[in-house]
């Protein structure tokens, strides 16, 4: 009897151990809204294999909510100024978005941009030296000896934060302003004749003029518009690390390179090994519904869901009322995630939610469409439950994504500025009625699920992988290594132009040579 108890001890005891090989610390430099709801999928089911994780946040946050039980640890730092003065940058930048950039030229817009990307900076810089300049908080991250650091790094710091503790990284993101920081700090290759830049609208097939207007942005995008200053963030990551140094540099210290996408989405395109495509890793099979949304969904011929994600909850009034009449004169009934006042023109098939299970409404039989903002988590759980989309984007990534969707026959795209309520309508016909989106949507669900492993394991693994090994620095290339005349081989360029000089110049003075001295001799001769 009491060996039988001492096996069933060991046998419990196995059973724990089996979740984590090796478990271990890891901390978070996370960024909130949406981009939070990726990260924390990924932080649950490390916490779930035994892996201890602590979040670095600041106190004013939408989603990252560190007052509720959880099994994350949180650290929280304080900031030198109060919530109210964070919501006015929030909502300088929705105001810079719906209202200044609308009525400018493209040019105008780019200026207004870099001047709100350098204002940005100096509040992030502010944020990060609450951290970095706070001694009792690096002393105890430093006694706490994390094995890995995860960093979104849309907000400058976490990559700082991980070389003044030497803990090994791994970057996760969707893609940056034009794709800088994959291309120059990742050393990701980027030929402009068929990858298209970040956020301009272009695909990989592009006709000439496109390739023309490519390379160009590309250029454009390499030497003057920048998500933040980098000037700034340059000297100040130096000054804390007490060396010369660059934010592009310490950044490319990363180990791996979580990308938001995957082939579903992506056009082909080269990458390196220490890049993981992992989109959709937050996606799962659809629950059941509330029992008032099932019954609002089984009294249709079929729904569409409607959400502009986690920043837009409401709209102004007459671009409202101009959404909900083209809403109101489609025969499926509609879900509409909106917090705003309730529109004039909306009608009796259209109910509004503060907020809507988007996941399982999408993994529904009777969705017919999903009308989005073209935010990369909808658009993925759009891709994994083979739903078709109109595309309404309104700033960062979305126009990108939704032409991704475009080029994929999955999507219609329509411009929230100058859109009408007949065009909502025609798009939403288009994408219901259309046999081919649907066709294409269940395609991209295909590939999406045929995978050898599932996004959000690859994506724990390598993470795993780095704190097994401490690293992954036989995955970085010695680009890394190489200044940036010798990555293009500039040097050797120049050496054989200068071989070839050289060459030429020595045969030309040869031929002279031998010109002249039969000119001589043949002369000689004439007076002989």
């Amino acid at each position: 009897m009491v060996s039988e108890k001492w096996a069933l001890a060991v046998l419990l005891l196995q059973l724990c151990c089996t979740g984590c090989g090796y478990c271990g610390k890891v901390l978070v430099w996370p960024c909130d809204m949406s981009h939070w709801l990726n990260v924390k999928t990924i932080l649950e089911e490390l916490t779930e294999r035994g892996h201890e994780v602590t979040v670095l946040t600041p106190p004013y946050t939408n989603l990252i909510d560190y007052k509720k039980s959880s099994p994350l640890n949180f650290e929280v730092f304080h900031l030198p100024y109060d919530k109210e003065s964070a919501e006015n940058l929030n909502n300088k930048f929705l105001d810079l978005i719906f209202n200044v950039l609308p009525n400018l030229t493209p040019w105008q817009s780019a200026i207004k941009l870099k001047d709100y990307f350098a204002e940005i900076t100096e509040s992030l810089k502010i944020m990060c030296e609450s951290v970095v300049y706070n001694q009792t908080l690096m002393k105890k991250l430093q006694e706490s000896n994390y094995n890995v650091m995860i960093i979104e790094p849309v907000i400058p710091c976490g990559e700082l934060v991980a070389e003044l503790l030497a803990v090994p990284f791994v970057l996760t993101l969707r893609d940056s302003i034009g794709g800088m920081r994959e291309k120059h700090c990742g050393k990701l290759p980027a030929p402009s004749s068929y990858v298209p830049v970040h956020m301009v609208g272009l695909t990989d097939r592009m006709t000439f003029m496109e390739r023309v207007k490519n390379t160009m942005l590309s250029v454009f995008f390499d030497f003057w518009i920048q998500d933040y200053d980098t000037d700034i963030w340059d000297q100040f990551y130096s000054e804390a690390l007490g060396r010369p140094t660059t934010l592009c540099e310490t950044l490319g210290r990363a180990e791996i390179w979580l990308i938001r996408t995957y082939w579903d989405f992506e056009f082909p395109r080269p990458y390196l090994p220490n890049f993981e495509f992992v989109g959709g890793l937050h996606c799962k099979a659809a629950k059941t519904l509330p029992k008032k949304i099932e019954e609002f969904v089984q009294n249709s011929d079929g729904i569409v869901v409607f959400s502009l994600g986690t920043m837009i909850q409401n709209l102004t009034e007459e671009k409202a009322n101009l959404i909900a009449s083209a809403l109101a004169q489609i025969p499926q009934k509609v879900l509409w995630r909106y917090k705003g006042k309730k529109p004039a023109t909306l009608g009796a098939n259209t109910q509004l939610y503060d907020w809507i299970p988007q996941n399982d409404l999408l993994g529904h039989p009777k969705t017919k469409a999903f009308l989005t903002h073209g935010g990369i988590n909808g658009i993925y759980e759009a891709i994994y439950h083979g739903v078709p989309m109109v595309g309404i984007p309104m700033f960062g990534d979305q126009h990108d994504n939704i032409i991704h969707m475009k080029a994929k026959g999955v999507a219609v795209e329509l411009n929230m500025n100058t859109m009408t309520s007949a065009d909502l309508l025609s798009a939403l016909r288009t994408v219901i009625n259309d046999p081919s989106y649907k066709e294409n949507a269940m395609k991209l669900s295909r590939i999406h699920h045929d995978q050898p492993v599932k996004p959000l394991d690859r994506a724990v693994f390598w993470i795993e992988f780095v704190m097994r090994h401490k690293g992954a620095k036989h995955l970085r290339p010695t680009a890394h290594n190489l200044t940036w005349f010798q990555y293009h081989s500039l040097d050797v360029i120049g050496f054989l132009l200068a071989c070839a000089a050289t060459a030429v110049f020595l045969v030309t003075k040869c031929f002279l040579f031998f010109c002249r001295k039969l000119d001589k001799t043949g002369n000689k001769k004439k007076r002989e």
